[in-house]
C-alpha cells in the first residue's frame, strides 16, 4: 500500500534516571534527507542513527530529535561534569592561535566555559554501546509511529487516485467510441462540400477514397489510446504494490500527459477535445497528489 511522505512519530523510554524521548517528522522531498538534533553524548552515534532511519524510510525530508530529560528537575545542575579532554584541547588551540598571530588578550574562564559541550552529563563517560540498544528501541518505535501515520494518509490519497483514474478511464473509453464517428462525419462533410463545389462533375472514386483514407490516418488515435490504457494499467499496478512508488508514478503520469496531448491534436472534434481537457485536468490533480507519495 502506498504511503504519504508527511507524518510524525514519537516514543519514549526511561533510561535510569532520565527519560529518553525520540521524535521524528517527515515532509515532502524529492530524495531522502535526514536532519538530526542530538544531545552531545549521542553525537558519536549519529552515523548509526542515520543508518537506522535510512533503512526504514526511503524518501522525504526527515527531522529527528532525541532528547534525554532528567526525571528530577531540582538537581539538574549537579548532574553535569566537566569535559576536561575537550576543554584542554580548546585551551591548547587558543594558545597556539595567540602564538601564531601574536595576539593579545587573556584566555579567561568565561571563554573556556562558553564552548559547546564543555559541560556534559555523567553518562558521557559511559560506553555508548551500553545505551545504543535502548536508543535504537526508541528510534524504532518513533519510526514505526511515523510510518503508521504515513500509511493512514496514504490510504486517503489512494482512494483519491483511484477515483481520478476511473474518471480518466471513462473519458478515454468515450473518446475511443467517438473517434470512428468523427471519421464518418468528416467523410460526409467532405462529400457534401465536393458535390457543392463540382456541381455534378464526376469525381474519380479512387482519388476520393485516397483522400478520405489519408485524413482517417491523420485522425486515428488508436495507437495513443492503447498506450494510454497501458500506462493507466501500470499506474494501478504500481499503487497497489508494496514498493516505493513516488518517482515511478510521476514518470507514468508524464507519459500519460504526452499521449493525451497527441490525442487532442489528432482528434479534430469538439467532443473529443472536451474529453481531453477533462483527462488533462484529472492528470494534473493526480500529479499533485503523487508529489506527496514516498
Amino acid at each position: 500500500m502506498i504511503r504519504s511522505m508527511t507524518g510524525y512519530g514519537r516514543a519514549e523510554l526511561l533510561l535510569e534516571d532520565k527519560m529518553l524521548v525520540g521524535e521524528i517528522k517527515s515532509f515532502n522531498h524529492r530524495y531522502l534527507e535526514v536532519s538530526l538534533r542530538l544531545p552531545g553524548i549521542l553525537l558519536p552515534l549519529e552515523l548509526e542513527i542515520r543508518k537506522k532511519i535510512g533503512g526504514r524510510l526511503s524518501r522525504g525530508r526527515i527531522e529527528a530529535t532525541i532528547k534525554m530529560d532528567s526525571e528530577s528537575g531540582e538537581d539538574v545542575g549537579s548532574r553535569f561534569e566537566l569535559n576536561l579532554p575537550l576543554i584542554r584541547n580548546y585551551h591548547e588551540l587558543l594558545v597556539k592561535l595567540k602564538e601564531e598571530f601574536n595576539l593579545k588578550g587573556e584566555i579567561t574562564l568565561e571563554m573556556m566555559t562558553g564552548f559547546k559541550d564543555a559541560f556534559v552529563p555523567p553518562e558521557a563517560g559511559k560506553n555508548l554501546v551500553d545505551i545504543w540498544e535502548r536508543i535504537e528501541k526508541v528510534l524504532d518505535e518513533a519510526i514505526t509511529d511515523l510510518i503508521k501515520m504515513r500509511e493512514k494518509e496514504g490510504e486517503v490519497i489512494y482512494r483519491d487516485l483511484i477515483s481520478r483514474i476511473d474518471a480518466i478511464t471513462e473519458c478515454l473509453e468515450a473518446t475511443m467510441l467517438r473517434a470512428p464517428q468523427v471519421v464518418m462525419e468528416y467523410q460526409k462533410r467532405l462529400a457534401s462540400r465536393v458535390k457543392e463545389l463540382t456541381s455534378g462533375i464526376t469525381i474519380d472514386e479512387s482519388r476520393w477514397s485516397q483522400e478520405v483514407a489519408i485524413m482517417a490516418e491523420k485522425m486515428d488515435i488508436t495507437e495513443e489510446s492503447i498506450r494510454l490504457k497501458s500506462h493507466i494499467s501500470q499506474f494501478c499496478d504500481l499503487i497497489n504494490s508494496d514498493e516505493v512508488v513516488g518517482r515511478k508514478a510521476d514518470f507514468l503520469l508524464q507519459e500519460m500527459v504526452r499521449e493525451v496531448n497527441t490525442i487532442g491534436s489528432k482528434g479534430c472534434d469538439a467532443d473529443i477535445s472536451r474529453r481531453v481537457v477533462e483527462i488533462k485536468s484529472e492528470l494534473a490533480k493526480l500529479r499533485e497528489q503523487v508529489q506527496n507519495l514516498e
